[in-house]
């Protein structure tokens, strides 16, 4: 991996998503062939989603893990020239496995790995961990569309 540091506003120039729906709060590392990404999120108690997601026992929702890995993958295929502008949209989740809780004052560092590509689908194995410790883990599908 080669580092690189992209911040909240250079990752909206690449995502489509905004406030309250940006996951990725920074990228840590982009491997120099292009095929693998380290980005982090950081877990707050202002999250909207804690409000009515187990409001006395704050957790992160499984699926805003696998979302938040999903915008790691997609910070990297979409900052290459040749998709710049498009959308990358699900495909398909398979193997998911969710292992810790996600909680307020976590960093949920996010590693997304691609590992096939096909015309506009592409296979990402991702893991997200929080102090070393894996929270979940999945294989992504994605369609790259306009």
């Amino acid at each position: 991996m080669t580092a690189v540091n992209l911040n909240v506003t250079e990752i909206m120039k690449a995502l489509p998503h905004r406030y309250p729906m940006l996951l990725v709060d920074r990228v840590l590392d982009i491997s120099e062939d292009g095929n693998e990404i380290t980005a982090l999120k950081n877990v707050t108690i202002n999250e909207e989603f804690f409000q009515g997601h187990f409001p006395g026992t704050p957790v992160m929702p499984g699926v805003l893990q696998l979302e938040a890995l999903a915008q790691a993958a997609g910070v990297l295929e979409l900052s290459k020239p040749e998709n710049q502008g498009k959308l990358v949209f699900y495909g398909g989740i398979d193997k998911v496995k969710f292992r810790t809780q996600v909680v307020p004052g976590d960093q949920l560092i996010l590693h997304a790995k691609f590992v096939k590509r096909r015309g506009p689908i592409a296979v990402v194995e991702a893991e997200a961990t929080v102090n070393d410790k894996l929270a979940c883990k999945g294989t992504l599908t994605f369609a790259i569309g306009e």
